[in-house]
């Protein structure tokens, strides 16, 4: 089961980290859009009117607000995935709230979600969480501990 914990965090940070990524991108794409209106001054005409002075800053606040909701969204699912792989206790609810919502995400999301669901719904699994990792000592065979030959 500390296999599957493990597999779940770095799935958790590798898909919040792609997802913080793609923000970034649009965070470049509509600063780069803003900038080349504000430059060009696209949407001038003979008229004089600098419409793509008056877009720009509307495109760069969108670019921020993207980034900023989907920072939001995946910075819990970082912690989450940090906090699995090092078998913190508060990892397991949180790890459940965030499969929850990884179920709206179609379709790898909601196969993480699943196997979030399935992993973190297992006694072993809360017991390793619980413990800090420490898994308990089978218990020996019954008979003498050394074969007399």
């Amino acid at each position: 089961m500390r296999d599957h914990l493990k597999v779940l965090g770095i799935l958790n940070i590798v898909w919040s980290s792609i997802s913080i990524a793609i923000g970034l991108v649009v965070l470049l794409v509509f600063g780069g859009l803003a900038g080349f209106l504000a430059a060009t001054g696209v949407g001038s005409g003979d008229t004089g009117n600098s419409g793509g002075l008056m877009v720009a800053p509307f495109m760069a606040v969108i670019g921020v607000v993207i980034v900023l909701i989907i920072c939001v969204v995946s910075l819990p699912a970082l912690i989450a995935g940090i906090g699995l792989v090092r078998f913190k206790p508060w990892s397991r609810v949180l790890g459940i709230v965030i499969s929850v919502l990884h179920l709206f995400n179609v379709p790898i999301g909601t196969a993480l979600g699943v196997y979030g669901l399935w992993v973190l719904f297992q006694p072993e699994a809360r017991h390793v969480l619980e413990s800090g990792s420490v898994l308990p000592v089978p218990a020996e065979p019954p008979g003498p501990p050394f074969a007399s030959t």
